[in-house]
């Protein structure tokens, strides 16, 4: 009886997108002119961003792929780009029934503040059943952006949504699940994320949308509101994440995890000359976090790699340009200074 392979390396699943990314002078009121100062494009959505992090960051386990795009120039452009920075596409699926999706991204060049308009596309057609689970020996399977995937965000008369009967059937075969969720302006979040709780090791969010989760105001002004995350962050590890809740902010990282311990992460300080956009910036400290996770580092280390990775990330205005090997990244903790710490 031959020995069953043990399971290493990331499966990353959901959007798959092309970043038009045009930096703009300011943010115009209705009907107002706006100047795009340049323009260029690049990786986008979570599986993409997170799989070409953590390329770049230098990790050396698999890096796998789950999606559908079309069968276009895009589709071509996001298969080559994974290629060229080895992620298997193996599990990716093309269509004719849609375009592959894209992003047009708006971004203020004073403030990296950044605003987005999207096609869903072919995304929109992504099943559980596109996913080859069972084919996979990757150690963790991740999943984003829940919100943002219309077929897996439908109803489930079992699993309450067809994601969280993705991420059951995950956590059934062995994979440490994670999922990260998008900023969307809507009531949805607790009918469509609240379902997969139960299945996931691991949730990533941003305040905006753990917010959301709950009808909670975490950020009230430019400052947040440390009890109202706190309590928002253990509210949603207590509906059934496994292992730990993670909420990033321009601050720094909050992670909670199932038995009650709490982390705080303050961010770096970037001079403001050097901050060139913050798209992508999120899925960094996804990335930064889940490569020392894959590597079984203590929390705390992930954490720091988190901030390290999306300090990176934050020199360039695509969503993973700046993105520099981990220990490049690393060599900001003696170059700048973090954050005043919340905790």
């Amino acid at each position: 009886m031959s020995a069953v392979p043990e399971r290493s390396g990331i499966l990353a699943a959901g959007n798959w997108i092309v970043d038009h990314l045009k930096v703009i002078d300011l943010w115009p009121s209705q009907d107002a002119l706006a100047i795009i100062q340049s323009q260029t494009d690049g990786n986008g959505g979570s599986p993409f961003n997170v799989l070409i992090d953590l390329s770049r960051l230098g990790a050396d386990f698999p890096l796998q792929g789950a999606g559908m795009i079309g069968t276009d120039s895009a589709g071509d452009w996001i298969l080559d780009v994974c290629r060229q920075n080895r992620i298997d596409v193996s599990s990716m699926h093309r269509t004719n029934a849609a375009p592959t999706s894209y992003t047009d991204v708006m971004s203020v060049a004073s403030t990296g503040r950044r605003t987005f308009f999207h096609q869903r596309g072919a995304n929109a057609l992504l099943k559980g059943s596109d996913i080859q689970l069972e084919s996979s020996s990757a150690r963790l399977f991740h999943l984003g952006y829940l919100l943002l995937l219309d077929s897996l965000d439908a109803a489930c008369p079992t699993f309450g949504t067809k994601s969280a009967e993705l991420l059951h059937r995950a956590s059934e075969l062995g994979f440490v699940t994670s999922a990260d969720v998008v900023s969307e302006e809507s009531d949805r979040y607790r009918e469509i994320v609240f379902p997969a709780l139960p299945y996931l090791d691991l949730l990533f969010m941003n305040e905006f949308e753990a917010g959301h989760m709950v009808d909670a105001k975490i950020r009230v002004g430019d400052e947040i509101d440390r009890d109202a995350l706190i309590s928002t962050t253990e509210t949603l590890v207590k509906a059934g994440i496994h292992q730990w809740g993670i909420v990033h902010f321009p601050e720094g990282i909050l992670a909670l995890s199932s038995n009650g311990k709490k982390l705080f992460q303050p961010s770096l300080q970037l001079p403001a000359d050097r901050i060139k956009g913050a798209t992508g910036a999120g899925d960094a400290v996804t990335a930064g976090v889940l490569f020392g996770y894959l590597e079984g580092l203590p929390m705390e280390t992930c954490l720091l790699y988190g901030v390290c990775a999306a300090a990176a990330c934050m020199l360039h205005p695509s969503a993973s340009d700046g993105v520099l090997p981990l220990p490049k990244c690393l060599e900001f903790v003696d170059e700048l200074s973090f954050r005043p710490g919340l905790f």
